[in-house]
């Protein structure tokens, strides 16, 4: 029997949307095994001076669970 755990992660970056999710996926790699896939839940910008300073995403990312038995 297959179990899939999902967690949610904030990631941010200063180049856009897209280079958030990959830094989400990057930093949960290093501790998290059997990553199947990420939902981008909500994004947002944050603003300085009238210009955008950084992207910003919450992400759901869902991996299966070590199944012990094989």
């Amino acid at each position: 029997m297959s179990v899939v755990k999902v967690i949610e992660l904030i990631a941010s970056s200063d180049k856009g949307f897209d280079d958030a999710v990959k830094q989400a996926v990057k930093e949960a790699s290093k501790t998290i095994r059997n990553i199947d896939s990420v939902w981008v839940k909500d994004m947002k910008v944050h603003v300085k001076d009238g210009k955008i300073k950084s992207y910003g995403v919450i992400c759901k990312v869902s991996f299966r669970l070590d199944d012990d038995n094989k």
